[in-house]
């Protein structure tokens, strides 16, 4: 299934044929330190592995060698389109005629998770040994939890993505070619399970492990594997318990909705919403007791390995406003964008209301000043008009803004991936409530979310049970989250996909929706799995 995970026999015996020849003595040598299943033996060696789940886990995040992969997860859904500064992985997820078993994306998505998957495997098996001895039951307990959520991140993906897919339980020490697709049940249940275990076993926020510098915050903590739960439980239609692990994390205490400014930039233009996405805002430990989960990432000039490759979310997000004569890469504009993709126009013209402070200025720019000095338009606005709307000035959420001075140009965004945060919190209880026919109840809680969103509520912003559907709470996932969900895993979760890009952005003149159906609520099987596995059929799914 992976390549990766083939292994050359000859080259192995050879290897082995060699180190039987040697006789014990100062050839010999115990490994104390290393990536590999060998030095599973401790703690230390237990540690060097769950921090490299959060290693490869942001490489699904900073992925540069195909440059639109972020915008993969955005056109071609209600959100977003691409321009003509599209990079081209993301073509086929607007143009859906192109969508094949070969699609690169899908290749990508398989290849990262069950990567993933594996090397939670590993720590799975090893801490799991009856010859481990040197761990206390508690400490095994910690790092089973661990690696389990990393794993039931990585199916949770997968089952999105792909529906069925192979379920593999145990590591891979050898090649294995007769893999077959689970039951989505049977994928399902092996999900919950990790995460009960997750929940159970995992720190406190206040609780997570602590170095020289202070508390771990980016570490998993138990609400992690709770919102994520919740999330899978709405997937699989058991909307009462998904209402209870999201119920749990908001009475929990430990978080907070940002409702004040805080933080790095608080003598800057902005307000308490814009503060949530600042570079130096986005950890608990900056203050931000919104975040649950926030994969941290750090300046590779000053931290060896800061980032795993060079993130592209600020490139393809941000307005290509530079392109403009008169103009000059400023923070205030969110450094150097090229608008790989732009917001649609739904989003643009028909999704927030007036007073709403998730569309303020400050947080969806949708004008820009001339600000070259000595340029005879310093000051003015640019005139909204024309092509340049639709990459060059088009309007864009700041969430993704981000500049370093002694790196102007900015191929690689240097900041932190806010993952989980207590805003989604309440859409996704919201949603449980809904689904349960508690209207008025899914309406008190997304009050919470339009209470924080506009300053006049109730005046403006309070909703009533009567206005409680799924496409009120997916336009209001749009409204919280523009820029921060993954938009297409949520619309294959539902099942709303088709409908709402069709109904709410078919006809982009530049990049218009073609040919979406039914059976891209799945992404393809990619082709090279299913050709490698050569001892058993690996199904793909239906129309592809």
């Amino acid at each position: 299934m992976k390549k990766f995970i083939n292994i050359f026999f000859s080259g192995l015996a050879i290897v082995l044929l060699f180190l039987s020849s040697c006789k014990k003595g100062f050839l010999d040598e115990k490994p104390f330190s290393s990536y590999t299943p060998i030095t599973l033996s401790d703690s230390l060696g237990f540690e060097a592995s769950l921090v490299g789940l959060y290693n490869h886990v942001s490489t699904i995040f900073s992925a540069s060698d195909r440059q639109g992969w972020p915008s993969v997860w955005q056109v071609g859904t209600d959100v977003a389109n691409a321009t003509a500064n599209q990079e081209g992985i993301e073509i086929p997820y607007y143009d859906y005629t192109q969508l094949t078993p070969t699609d690169a994306a899908a290749g990508t998505t398989w290849n990262r998770n069950y990567i993933l998957v594996n090397l939670t495997n590993i720590i799975v098996d090893g801490v799991e040994s009856p010859g481990l001895t040197t761990i206390s039951a508690k400490g095994k307990s910690a790092i089973s939890a661990e690696a389990k959520f990393f794993r039931a991140y990585a199916y949770n993906n997968l089952a999105t993505c792909f529906g069925r897919v192979p379920l593999v339980q145990h590591a891979l020490s050898a090649p294995k070619t007769d893999f077959v697709r689970a039951p989505l049940d049977e994928v399902n249940n092996f999900i919950v399970n990790d995460l009960l275990f997750a929940a159970a076993n995992l720190p406190d926020i206040e609780a997570v492990k602590t170095n020289s510098k202070g508390k771990l915050y980016g570490r998993a903590n138990k609400y992690m594997a709770m919102q994520l739960l919740a999330e899978v439980y709405l997937r699989m239609g058991k909307n009462d318990l998904a209402e209870q692990q999201a119920a749990a994390i908001i009475n929990s205490g430990q978080f907070s909705l940002v409702s004040s400014r805080f933080g790095a930039k608080t003598g800057s233009p902005g307000d308490y919403y814009s503060d949530i996405f600042v570079y130096g805002n986005e950890r608990r430990s900056q203050s931000n007791r919104e975040v649950i989960w926030t994969l941290e990432q750090e300046n590779p000039a000053s931290v060896v390995g800061g980032i795993t490759n060079s993130p592209q979310q600020r490139r393809v997000w941000v307005s290509a406003y530079y392109n403009i004569a008169g103009m000059t890469i400023a923070d205030s504009l969110g450094g150097r964008g090229i608008a790989r993709l732009r917001l649609s126009n739904w989003v643009i013209y028909g999704l927030y209301k007036d007073g709403d402070i998730r569309n303020s200025q400050y947080n969806i720019r949708r004008k820009f000043y001339y600000n070259t000095p000595g340029n005879a338009n310093f000051g003015k606005q640019i005139p909204y008009t024309g092509p340049d709307t639709l990459f060059k000035i088009c309007p864009m959420t700041t969430k993704w803004n981000q500049f370093d001075p002694n790196d102007s140009f900015g191929f690689a965004m240097i900041k932190d991936f806010i993952l989980m945060r207590l805003g989604e919190t309440y859409l996704l209880l919201a949603e449980a409530q809904m689904k349960q026919g508690k209207l008025q109840d899914a309406a008190n809680t997304i009050n919470v979310l339009r209470k924080r969103a506009f300053p006049e509520y109730p005046a403006k912003g309070q909703v009533a049970g009567s206005d409680m559907n799924l496409n009120f709470i997916l336009d209001e996932r749009a409204r919280e989250l523009i820029g921060e969900e993954n938009r297409r895993m949520t619309l294959m979760r539902t099942g709303t996909l088709v409908e709402r890009a069709t109904r709410l952005n078919s006809n982009d003149p530049a990049k218009p929706l073609k040919g979406l159906a039914a059976k891209h609520l799945l992404m393809p099987i990619p082709l090279t799995e299913i050709q490698l596995n050569k001892d058993a059929v690996l199904e793909q799914n239906p129309g592809y």
